[in-house]
């Protein structure tokens, strides 16, 4: 059974399904003073994109009524602060195939409940007393559905609290689409409960009959529930882990054909179907891999679902492609190979092997085809220099439902495959027909697909195939070999795009900097890089990170990827920094990332595409689910696991006291408090360590007996044990000492400390 806002069209309305193929929908709609709201009118009013526990258990939205309705992009954006919702929105699945809800109405005019069929799914709807319904209530609505098969049913019953001095009755009707209309005449105050449930024998509780006592009781009860349960954030970054959650799960939806959960770019990024109409789902291939880090924060069970969501959209050649429908996608052509970093990271924060087991067939096939044979090279290495370029596959392309696509350049393909579809960078690469690929040698996907063999390797290793892992390591040798003999420019000292005529690129995007994320550069490489990072004629300063430097020609454009700042580069470059240990960077980064998607989401309650690196203004669509990224970023701030630094926890620049709980990474839950005096982490609920100054911890095991880390400070820190015996050993860099007061003094700069009991 899925139970869930699982239309992408409709954020007011919620999908029962009892299996594949065959379910109902509900979805609210409005209308006020001659306006109307429905499907996606909701997505411009949005008033507060609440909680959403993974499994449903709750769930809240509201919404602006007093905004013009069914405007669309032309619909005003307003700060919600010290203003009212119009209309909110509550409901929990309460067993295994019923859910129950309030609606809280603060507007004079209709509500209206539609019961209908999404995607393909059919049947009818019954506006006949429900046959198991008996009592006589004057203020309770039943309807009912039926699948096509006869072999599921719904029932909906809904109970109107009216505040009218002389209450209308609703009304009801089968609409020419055979649609179930409810109207309900509203005003400001009251309420309506709803029970929708798919259960065989009718269940006869208040809380099924939606009762008001019984169903604001359960709402009450699974909140609070979540709430003491989910991941947060207090201090500073208030609402920081929520912002991720609250946007993320909001944002799932199912395959209705299998019933796959998965994450679309944003709900309005479903694209066209051949015929007419939208398509049934549409994934976007490193949306999703970047989509399900963030899911994982609060659900590995979205997480994964999300991940072989998009595995499964391979072809069988062994391309994931840019985006893949149900009834099309792009045969032709892929995205970012971010694949195997975002699966092994999965996998290092909950140790389930069956993932990568599962995957690692796909984003092997998915690696073998950038290098699969075609024509004088490779199909992504044209020229067979042994280095890579974007893009398209020409013999594989066919009439597309996307019109936008049938008008695009080959050039622009390629383009797309970059994910960064109109980065300055590509300006000055030319199109060539023969090898089907741009003629420059590109760093970001050359990094990328260096990034994939480094993981590939791992995967494998924790896989046991050794001889497998091997061969990865030996390609990752060879390409990064390739990389910094090609395109490293020690005069600029930094890697760039190389044309095929050997001239080296002028310009220089954010994705230059993914060679850290990769491992390729050398640490005096990478010091050089940081320079130029934090360079504010380049790309430094109170926005960042700008997709291209300030000083090239294209960065006042501020549209897309020309200039604007996006979530995915700001968290790859922000991963390459911690793998090089540039963690007071890092921090500023981070910082820096927070402040600029709280603005948004707190004042707005958006989640913006991109943002303007002038002003910081938001820009592109409103509710884009890689948007939470950048509060990825500062969450990584407290503590992290990755394949280089294992458990990494604290930070050198952290936000004033803030702390973070709730978070589990492999069985075990942490908390963590960082500040300028220092952090302190608790560990299943038993205070473990403090520091009396900014710290990070990588490689680090953390237990009641012992404390196992590499320490980086700027300062001398004193870290203190808050657990274990009166006396413990400490080990600073392989000196022992014995210490009564359970606390050890660690020089600035990287050291391994252990601490364990005395006879340890």
């Amino acid at each position: 059974m899925a139970i869930g806002a699982f239309d992408p069209a409709a954020w007011s309305g919620i999908v029962l399904s009892d299996r594949p193929g065959r379910g109902f929908a509900i979805r609210f709609a409005i209308e006020r003073d001659g306006e109307r709201a429905d499907g996606y009118d909701f997505m411009h009013i949005v008033h507060e994109v609440g909680p959403h526990a993974p499994d449903g258990s709750y769930a809240r939205i509201s919404f602006d009524t007093y905004l013009p309705l069914g405007k669309g992009r032309d619909t005003p954006t307003v700060t919600k602060t010290g203003r009212v919702a119009g209309l909110k929105l509550e409901w929990s699945v309460v067993d295994r195939d019923t859910v129950v809800g309030r609606l809280d109405v603060s507007y004079s005019g209709t509500l209206e409940l539609r019961g209908y069929f999404p995607w393909d799914w059919e049947g009818a709807w019954l506006m006949a007393p429900n046959p198991w319904e008996t009592t006589s209530d004057a203020d309770l609505v039943v309807i009912s559905g039926v699948t096509s098969d006869g072999e599921s049913s719904l029932s909906v019953k809904l109970r109107h609290s009216s505040n009218l001095k002389e209450p209308q009755p609703a009304t009801t009707a089968v609409d020419q689409e055979g649609d179930a209309v409810v109207t309900l005449v509203v005003t400001r105050g009251d309420r309506v409960y709803f029970t929708a449930s798919m259960s065989e024998d009718e269940p006869t509780t208040p809380l099924h009959s939606a009762d008001g006592v019984a169903v604001d009781a359960a709402l009450t009860s699974t909140h609070d529930s979540y709430d003491a349960t989910r991941v947060r954030v207090q201090g500073p970054w208030e609402g920081l882990a929520s912002s991720i959650s609250n946007n993320l799960n909001w944002m799932v939806s199912i395959k209705p054909e299998s019933g796959r959960r998965y994450t679309p770019a944003g709900r309005r990024w479903i694209f066209p179907r051949a015929g007419g109409g939208r398509d049934h789902w549409t994934t976007f291939c490193w949306d999703s891999f970047l989509n399900a880090l963030e899911l994982g924060i609060e659900s590995h069970e979205l997480a994964r679902d999300t991940l072989l969501a998009v595995l499964e959209t391979q072809y069988g050649n062994g391309n994931i492609p840019n985006w893949r429908g149900r009834f099309a996608g792009t045969p032709d052509r892929s995205q970012p190979p971010v694949g195997s970093f975002a699966v092994l990271k999965q996998y290092l924060r909950t140790g389930d092997r069956s993932l990568l087991e599962t995957a690692f067939p796909y984003l092997e096939r998915w690696s073998e085809w950038w290098r699969a044979p075609k024509g004088r090279g490779t199909r992504r290495d044209g020229n067979n220099g042994g280095l890579y370029q974007w893009g398209c596959d020409l013999e594989l392309l066919g009439e597309s439902p996307a019109p936008w696509e049938n008008e695009a350049s080959h050039h622009q393909m390629a383009a797309w495959e970059s994910g960064q579809d109109d980065l300055p960078n590509w300006d000055d690469a030319h199109w060539v027909e023969e090898t089907q690929t741009f003629d420059l040698d590109c760093v970001d996907l050359n990094s990328l697909l260096a990034l994939d063999f480094d993981c590939l390797s791992l995967i494998a290793s924790e896989l046991g195939k050794e001889e497998t892992a091997a061969r990865y390591r030996g390609l990752y040798a060879e390409l990064t070999a390739r990389i910094n003999g090609l395109l490293w420019d020690d005069v600029r000292g930094m890697y760039l795009d190389r044309l095929w005529n050997g001239d080296l690129s002028p310009r220089v995007a954010a994705s230059n900097f993914y060679a850290l994320l990769a491992g390729i550069a050398e640490p005096e490489q990478a010091a050089r890089m940081l320079e130029t990072l934090l360079d504010k004629r380049k790309f430094w300063g109170p926005y960042v990170i700008p997709t291209i430097s300030r000083d090239d020609p294209a960065f006042n454009d501020q549209q897309y990827w020309r200039g604007s700042i996006w979530p995915p580069t700001n968290y790859l470059v922000y991963e390459g920094l911690r793998r090089y240990r540039f963690d007071e960077v890092a921090g500023e980064l981070a910082s820096r990332s927070v402040e600029l998607f709280l603005r948004s989401w707190r004042d707005y309650q958006l989640c913006r595409e991109n943002y303007d690196s002038r002003t910081g203004e938001g820009g592109g669509h409103t509710h884009q689910s890689w948007g939470p990224l950048f509060a990825l970023i500062g969450i990584e701030e407290f503590i992290d696991v990755t394949p280089w630094e294992g458990l990494r926890i604290g930070s050198l620049t952290p936000p004033p006291k803030t702390s973070l709980e709730n978070m589990v990474i492999r069985g075990t839950k942490y908390d963590v408090a960082i500040s300028s005096g220092g952090i302190h982490v608790t560990v299943n609920g038993a205070e473990t360590l403090r520091s009396d100054g900014p710290l990070v911890l990588r490689q680090a095991q953390l237990d009641s007996d012992v404390i196992v880390a590499e320490t980086l400070s700027l300062e001398p820190v004193t870290l203190a044990v808050l657990s274990g015996g009166e006396t413990v050993r400490v080990k600073c860099d392989g000196k022992a000492t014995e210490s009564p007061a359970r606390q050890v003094r660690v020089p600035a700069g990287t050291h391994h400390v252990s601490i364990s009991p005395r006879n340890t």
